[in-house]
């Protein structure tokens, strides 16, 4: 008998890995429907915890979604930084594979964080323009270090506005894939890869 309960006891969350399953059933919801009909009761029936405990957490929704948007942005900023002394030329193939993987394996965060342009509440969508500016900044950082890329930037002042430009185009390009484009992985990042290298040579 006592076997038995003990086999049923489940163990107890972290503060830390609670707040993880929180974000990761909000990135689920926020994925598959708009911001404004997601209810953060859901969340916490799909958690499996009190509404009490959700709010203790995250106090409101915004909060909510902001900390998944956040979540979000900082595993792409990891996936996607530059390796200092290697030329952009070289990481480029490397870095969109990594960045696909991601994107394939974390669909609904990925989703999710996109959606965050959409939400009505111009907070949450300060947080998204937040995390795609900081995106931009770190590519062009990566540019500007590079033997190649880095002159042209003076005499270029284009340059922030394609790269601006080519994020733009590689999110509508990541989220068709993720609906059922019929590109494979490799096919994805050597169409990805080109646009980017089209708008940065002269």
């Amino acid at each position: 008998m006592a076997a038995n309960q003990a086999g049923r006891t489940r163990r107890r969350l972290s503060t830390q890995e609670r707040r993880e399953q929180l974000l990761s059933v909000g990135a689920r919801l926020f994925s598959e429907s708009p911001y404004d009909d997601v209810w953060i009761e859901q969340v916490a029936e799909i958690a499996g915890v009190s509404r009490g405990l959700l709010y203790h957490y995250f106090p409101t929704k915004r909060e909510f979604f902001a900390a998944v948007v956040e979540r979000e942005s900082e595993r792409m900023l990891r996936m996607t930084a530059a390796v200092p002394g290697v030329p952009v030329r070289e990481q480029l193939g490397p870095g969109l594979e990594a960045f696909l993987e991601y994107v394939q394996a974390h669909a609904h965060g990925y989703r999710a964080f996109h959606r965050a342009d959409a939400a009505g509440d111009q907070a949450v969508r300060r947080v998204y323009q937040r995390a795609l500016g900081a995106q931009e900044r770190q590519i062009l950082a990566a540019l500007a270090a590079d033997p190649e890329f880095g002159p042209a930037f003076q005499e270029r002042p284009e340059v922030g506005l394609a790269v601006r430009g080519w994020l733009a185009f590689t999110t509508s390009v990541c989220l068709e894939w993720l609906r059922g484009a019929e590109l494979d992985r490799a096919q994805v990042r050597e169409l990805c890869a080109r646009a980017l290298l089209g708008v940065l040579t002269p």
